[in-house]
Formats: C-alpha cells, sequence, structure tokens
C-alpha cells in the first residue's frame, strides 16, 4: 500500500516538474524553421499561433564582425550555415573543426506581415553579443571584441523590442568568446508581439523571485533550528543547501542579479553557479546520510565531500576557461550519485519507511529536476547535435523547482515529526499519571524486571565475548589449510619486528611456492588442488614448532613463515630440509617439468632488525629470493640478504 502511494505521488510530482519545466511559453510543434538563413513567417498569426523560435539555419560569417551596411555588399563570402541553437564547437571550417573560442556575426531574414509592434526574447549568449535589427543596434551584453584583450563576457537575458518592416526584417549578430569552453547561440530566440514577450520576461521573473525567496527563508529557517537540535545536523545541511540554490536561481534563467547589476563581473557569477553545483551535490547527500544513516553509506558520503570539494577548489583558483573544461567530469559523477541514490531510494521502499516517504517523494523531485540541469548544461546538448534531447530539455532552471517540492515535503515531515511527538508527549503524560497512582506496586515489578533484564544482558554479553573471541580468531585464520592467514602475518611482522629490534637478534623470513600449481589443478581439478594445499600445509606447520614461529598461508599457493632468532645459515638449513620433505610427500604431478612429484621453491632471508631497516624491506628481500629460485628451474632454496651487499645476490642454488 505504501508503495503504491509512493508512487503515484511520484508521479504527479513528475507531472508538476515537467509542467514547471514549460511554464514560460507555449510553441506550436509545427512552427516553421530557417532554412538558409530565412525564416517565412508570412503565414505566421501571433495572436492566433503564440510566439516562435527562431530556429533553423542562419548565415554565419566566422572570423568576422559586420556591420550591417558592410553586408549589404555582395562581395563579402559566407562561411556558410549554422543551426541555431548550438554551438559553433566542431564546425568545420576549411576542413578543420572550431574551438569554442573566436568571434563571428550571424544573420537571418525572417519574413512577416505582422503591423504590431514585436519584440524578441534574447537568452544568454557565449559570452558577448551585438544585436542589430533593420540595421540598428537594440540589444548587447558585455563587449564583442576579436581577443580575450578586447572582449568583456557577460550572461544578460533581456527582450527588445521593435517596429518590423512590411516584408523582408533582418537580424544580424556580432557574437565573441574567449572565456567558455562553447561558444556561440546554445539557445533559442524567441519572437513573438510585444505582450507576449514582456509577458513571458515578467512571468519567468515572477516565478524565479518566488522560488529565491522560498528557498532562502526555508533555508534560513532550518539552519536557525539547527542551533536549536544542534545534535541533529540534517537541518543545517538542507539549509545550507537551500541557500545555495535559492541564490543561485537569481544567476541563472532570467539572470535577475545581472538585470540589477549589468557591470558584475561574469567571471564570478560564473564561479558561483558553478559552485552552487559543486557543494550541492556533498550537501544533499550528507542530508541523506543524516536522515538514513543505514542506507547512506558514511565512507560514500566521505567520497561524495571530497570530490566536491576538490572541484570547488579547482572552480575558485582556475578561471572560467579551464574549470569550464572539467565540468562533464562532475556531471558524469553527479549522474553516479544520482544512481546512488535511486538504488538507496529502492532499498528503503522496500523496506516500507514510513517515516521517511515524503522525504524520499521529495529526493525523486529533486533527482528528476537535477537529470534536467546536467542534460542542459552537458555537452551533449551544446556541443553536439542532440534534437531529441533539446526537445526534452529546454530548460536549464528545474533544479529551484525540484528544491521547492523537496523543501515542501521535508517541511511536511518536519511537521509531521512535531505532531507525533505531541501525541507522544500526551501519551507519556497520561502514563505518568498512571503510573504515580500504582507507583510502590510498579517500582517492585520494575526492580524485579530490570533485575532480569540485566542478568539476562550480562549473560548475553559473556555469550558475544566469546563470539567475538572466536570469530576474530576464525577472521585470522584460513578457513582451508587452518593456518593463520595474510591480516595476521601483516600484524606479527611488525611485533616481531620490533622486538628483534629492542633485543638485536635476527629475525628470518621464509616464503614458499608451490611449482606448477596451476597446471596441477587443471590436470587433478581443484578437489585434489585443495588437499595438495593442505598436506603442504601441515608438512610445513610440523617442522616449525617453536612458540614464536607463525607458518601463514600468504595467498594462493603461497605460503609464509615468521623465524624470530633465526640467522642465515639456520634459516636455509630449515628450508633445505622443509623442499625435501613435501618431495618426500610423493604427491603426484605428472606434469610438472621438474619433479614427477610436487615440489616446492623457497626464497629466504635473515638479518638484524635496525633503524634504517622495515618488515617490508624483509618481504621484499624474500619475495626477490623466491622469485629467483624459480627463476632458476624451481625445486630449490634461494637466499638472499634485506640489503645487498654483494655476493650473496649471487650464490648458487642448494
Amino acid at each position: 500500500m505504501f508503495t503504491r502511494k509512493l508512487f503515484i505521488l511520484s508521479l504527479v510530482f513528475f507531472t508538476l516538474t515537467l509542467c514547471c519545466s514549460g511554464c514560460s511559453a507555449v510553441f506550436s510543434p509545427d512552427q516553421p524553421k530557417a532554412e538558409k538563413g530565412i525564416l517565412d513567417l508570412t503565414q505566421w498569426q501571433f495572436e492566433e499561433n503564440g510566439v516562435i523560435k527562431l530556429d533553423g539555419q542562419w548565415e554565419f560569417y566566422w572570423n568576422q564582425l559586420l556591420e550591417p551596411h558592410q553586408l549589404k555588399d555582395a562581395g563579402i563570402p559566407m562561411t556558410g550555415y549554422i543551426d541555431v541553437p548550438g554551438t559553433w564547437n566542431h564546425y568545420n571550417v576549411d576542413h578543420k573543426e572550431l574551438s569554442g573560442y573566436g568571434f563571428a556575426t550571424y544573420r537571418l531574414h525572417f519574413i512577416t506581415e505582422a503591423d504590431e509592434r514585436l519584440g524578441l526574447k534574447i537568452p544568454r549568449v557565449f559570452t558577448s553579443y551585438k544585436l542589430y535589427m533593420n540595421g540598428e543596434l537594440i540589444a548587447s551584453a558585455g563587449t564583442v571584441g576579436s581577443s580575450r584583450e578586447t572582449m568583456t563576457p557577460q550572461y544578460l537575458p533581456q527582450v527588445a523590442l521593435f517596429e518590423p518592416q512590411p516584408g523582408e526584417n533582418e537580424i544580424i549578430i556580432h557574437v565573441s568568446n574567449y572565456y567558455h569552453r562553447s561558444g556561440g547561440l546554445l539557445e533559442a530566440l524567441i519572437l513573438g508581439n510585444e505582450k507576449q514577450i514582456t509577458g513571458i520576461r515578467e512571468k519567468s521573473i515572477a516565478y524565479e523571485l518566488f522560488l529565491f525567496g522560498s528557498l532562502i527563508i526555508i533555508g534560513i529557517y532550518h539552519i536557525a533550528l539547527f542551533f536549536f537540535i544542534k545534535k541533529d545536523k540534517a537541518p543545517l545541511y538542507f539549509g545550507l543547501f537551500c541557500l545555495l540554490i535559492g541564490i543561485r536561481t537569481l544567476l541563472v534563467g532570467e539572470r535577475f542579479f545581472i538585470y540589477l547589476f549589468p557591470d558584475f563581473s561574469w567571471e564570478a557569477a560564473h564561479k558561483f553557479q558553478t559552485l552552487a553545483f559543486y557543494l550541492g551535490v556533498p550537501l544533499i547527500i550528507m542530508f541523506f546520510n543524516s536522515v538514513f544513516p543505514e542506507d547512506f553509506q558514511a565512507k560514500i558520503t566521505k567520497i561524495t565531500n571530497w570530490v566536491g570539494a576538490g572541484f570547488a577548489c579547482l572552480v575558485l583558483l582556475a578561471p572560467a576557461r579551464i574549470f569550464t573544461i572539467f565540468n562533464p567530469a562532475f556531471q558524469l559523477f553527479a549522474f553516479i550519485v544520482i544512481i546512488y541514490m535511486i538504488v538507496n531510494f529502492i532499498r528503503i521502499i522496500r523496506r516500507k519507511e514510513k517515516n521517511g516517504a515524503l522525504i524520499i517523494i521529495g529526493g525523486i523531485a529533486l533527482i528528476i529536476a537535477s537529470l534536467n540541469d546536467i542534460a542542459f548544461l552537458s555537452i551533449w546538448l551544446h556541443d553536439q547535435s542532440a534534437p531529441l534531447l533539446r526537445n526534452i530539455v529546454k530548460t536549464g532552471n528545474l533544479s529551484s523547482v525540484g528544491q521547492l517540492i523537496f523543501v515542501l515535503l521535508n517541511s511536511l515531515e518536519l511537521a509531521r515529526k512535531f505532531a507525533h511527538a505531541l501525541v507522544e508527549r500526551e501519551k507519556m503524560t497520561a502514563q505518568l499519571q498512571e503510573i504515580n497512582l500504582n507507583l510502590d506496586k510498579l517500582v517492585h515489578k520494575r526492580t524485579k524486571a530490570l533485575e532480569e533484564s540485566r542478568e539476562q544482558i550480562e549473560h548475553q554479553k559473556a555469550e558475544l565475548e566469546k563470539v567475538n573471541k572466536a570469530l576474530q580468531v576464525l577472521s585470522l585464520k584460513d578457513p582451508l589449510t587452518d593456518l593463520w592467514n595474510r591480516r595476521h602475518y601483516d600484524r606479527t611482522i611488525q611485533l616481531e619486528w620490533n622486538r628483534s629490534l629492542r633485543h638485536k637478534y635476527p629475525l628470518a623470513l621464509m616464503m614458499i611456492d608451490i611449482d606448477n600449481f596451476k597446471a596441477y589443478n587443471d590436470c587433478y581439478g581443484h578437489k585434489a588442488g585443495d588437499e595438495c594445499l593442505v598436506k603442504v600445509a601441515q608438512t610445513t606447520k610440523e617442522f616449525f614448532r617453536r612458540a614464536s614461529d607463525l607458518v601463514v598461508r600468504y595467498g594462493g599457493e603461497e605460503f609464509v613463515v615468521i623465524m624470530p632468532g633465526l640467522g642465515k645459515d639456520e634459516a636455509v638449513n630449515m628450508a633445505l630440509l622443509l623442499r625435501k620433505a613435501i618431495e618426500e610427500l610423493n604427491i603426484p604431478h605428472k606434469h610438472s617439468p621438474v619433479s614427477p612429484w610436487v615440489t616446492v621453491s623457497i626464497g629466504v632471508t635473515s638479518t638484524v632488525p635496525d633503524n634504517n631497516g622495515s618488515p617490508q624491506q624483509l618481504f621484499l628481500a624474500v619475495d626477490k629470493a623466491l622469485y629467483e629460485a624459480k627463476a632458476a628451474g624451481k625445486n630449490q632454496v634461494k637466499y638472499l640478504p634485506m640489503i645487498d651487499e654483494g655476493t650473496d645476490q649471487g650464490e648458487q642454488p642448494r
């Protein structure tokens, strides 16, 4: 029942989110598109058909900033036609793909019979522009230039009104970009009558200001709530996330903040907009980790924090032309985080966790909105031709909508908790009154129950300690051979090294490898291989009976023996005897090129520890000795000192 309700509510919020994504304007699906720089609107009635996107093929003049009077000269060569909206990245000029840096002139002729005042809804242009309508400059943002030094970037969506000419009208746009990874007209220009265009602009600004105010107020409220209940950090993370997204709302979409402060640094605005994305991902994961600690692992949360902090430092230290190159990497990381969130949501839903139902629904709305924004800001939408993606993703400011839905549902969950706490308080008050009436009887009964519980707990504690000790031993034992495992070796070797260092006596290490063991497994089967490992392990264990000796199954068919107090000669002698004893087990091995029986190669090393050495160096020496024993033909013993001192390295096989 819970799952069904959650699914239905998720569909409702999904529908609302999609509706919000297209609330600014409605476009006819069969609207005409420009072909070869001309858009015929003679049959288009703005009052009946609504506004229209000036999409299609525009004339394109690369590395030229041509004034309207210059374009009247028929001798000026055109580079070609370019699709708008879209970046000029990867556009071919003289068989070479363009990068995002450069400048160009766009031109479009549109034919209309409209006798009313029209308007253009101009989006952000990457990253500065001047727009001429019928030879008159009607809009600009930043400073257009032919180099990084002569241009000033700025994002400033705006509305430009004009009186159209009967018949053909000309739009010329100068665009320059030396600051962003992508350049050109990445978003559609919208044409309509004055009432339609100004209405779209005003509704969009009102909508974004509503989002901004709602998110800021709720963000401050949750941060204040954290200072009263400091044990629960979820309100802090949630409040900071609300503030980030709220401030970001003024820097995306209609960019109302830039409208108020047109000279504000493009670099600073772009940095904060990107930081809101890079820091928002760790904040939302920390929030869910606080609410659902069993499902959102602390280790994953730390990784997310480090990645977000690393990318945030890149944004703070590098200019936009550098850090925007790494945006696709963080977008991919955010997509992986979203998948992680979805998996955890499914786990919580299956567990039928009723207390988090509203938060999960809000999280789903936030995920949908975030996926939209990631797609909108991705290189696949900007730098590649992706018409299907463009038809689905039409705005890049849905994260504010998803956050608002998330905020409202989280607030409802908070209200539900307060109501539940009030009900529980009333129940407790009634229970206390009842307890006071029967206090003596209840105290005696509770005392007896507590005593029984204490005894039971102590008994369970004793049993748990036994089990924990047994489990600890099992975790350090190899289940097949009953030898100590590598984990126990790592603990013991450091202790023996320190002990030998204090007492100045030698420490020897032996490494044993079964020769051609893979061929043995392939020939006799894995069951026989396990039996062979057990026999070799038992034989080795019987050879080393001193309390200080430690025989370890290091991995696969490799064994390591720690031999405190043994010098070179004693350690080598033990290795020779062990090699012979294992061969004399007469375990058949018909595919061994060394012997008809199973044999081993052994590496040996010994040293008196000092402060300049380490257990790792000792292990490297014995590992190298084993390698030389195998390289020399196997079924033999090789000794190497911990530090190369000359003649011992070239000692003949024993």
